[in-house]
């Protein structure tokens, strides 16, 4: 975290010299210095998908989901207790982008499990996060001046057809207002973390400060009132049932870290849109081990998302 860097580079402070302490991720990216997404930072991106989609998947296959995603949240919780004690706070100025978060990541969790349960993964997971991508490039814009070239905006615009092309085809009638519903409230609430996670990061001395107190706190509301509601049926759930959802934790933590990373220093429309790739590997998972229907159309579908992936990062 000491690694500092000339003008032209982001210092681990988030400073550059002589700029009277203003972020330099922020002035960085305001003033569109740099590629969009560097090869590295795309790489940790979507290894951050296959992660998030590997955990989806693990709530979905089976038990209650409400139990499922609060195991796997408080999981992250305790994860970063250890590194919550060692690194400070996050500053002032980063404290209601973390407190917005924290609300918006427990709308999250709700809708999450509500859809969960009467819908599909390969359904339910691409509504919510193909709507992310859009209202993360629009927020981006308004909030932090994001202003994204032609090529950028139209792989956004690929990436998020894509996605919710996957939610739609082939799903058997099966689609029920309830778990559309679910999805699309998931999908806000999502877009509003992002923008205010990476907000926050850039707001921070560092971003693993933000991760650390994020993670440690975003997760308490909704899983121990979850814990104390189905009780009884945690009492019931063995070890074998809820090891799982603990892996789970573990997959959603490190993936979320790296997200949050990516956003301190690089434009968040973009992260979001490389990250929501995983309902790809949904799809390809509730498949394999859900036994889920994937036809031409899921097929013609996940060829747009990834087109629109190799088109953001190629866009100058």
């Amino acid at each position: 975290m000491g690694r500092r860097a000339g003008p032209g580079r982001l210092r681990a402070a988030g400073h550059l010299p002589g700029d009277r302490g203003e972020p330099a991720t922020v002035r960085r990216l305001a003033c569109g210095q740099g590629a969009p997404v560097s090869p590295f930072v795309f790489t940790v991106v979507l290894a951050a998908a296959f992660l998030h989609a590997g955990w989806n998947a693990l709530v979905k296959q089976g038990g209650d989901p409400w139990l499922r995603v609060a195991v796997v949240m408080l999981t992250g919780s305790a994860l970063a207790l250890g590194p919550a004690l060692v690194l400070a706070p996050p500053p002032a100025a980063a404290w209601p982008w973390l407190v917005s978060s924290i609300l918006a990541h427990t709308v999250y969790y709700a809708t999450l499990a509500r859809g969960y349960e009467s819908g599909d993964l390969s359904q339910v997971y691409p509504i919510a996060r193909g709507l992310a991508p859009p209202l993360v490039a629009v927020g981006g814009t308004v909030l932090a001046g994001e202003l994204l070239g032609p090529g950028g905006m139209l792989a956004i615009a690929l990436v998020a057809a894509g996605i919710v092309s996957l939610a739609f085809a082939g799903s058997r009638g099966r689609r029920d207002r309830r778990a559309v519903t679910s999805a699309l409230l998931a999908g806000t609430a999502i877009a509003v973390y992002t923008l205010s996670d990476g907000l926050g990061a850039r707001a921070s001395q560092t971003a693993w400060h933000y991760i650390a107190w994020l993670f440690l706190l975003e997760a308490l509301p909704f899983g121990l009132f979850v814990l104390w509601w189905r009780r009884e049926l945690l009492l019931l759930g063995s070890r074998r049932s809820w090891l799982p959802a603990v892996g789970g934790g573990v997959m959603s933590t490190l993936a979320y870290a790296l997200v949050i990373w990516a956003m301190s220093v690089t434009p968040m429309a973009y992260v979001s849109a490389v990250r929501e790739t995983s309902v790809v590997i949904a799809a390809w998972l509730g498949v394999r081990l859900l036994g889920e229907p994937f036809g031409r159309v899921r097929l013609l579908s996940a060829g747009v998302v990834t087109l629109g992936v190799i088109l953001l990062h190629l866009a100058p």
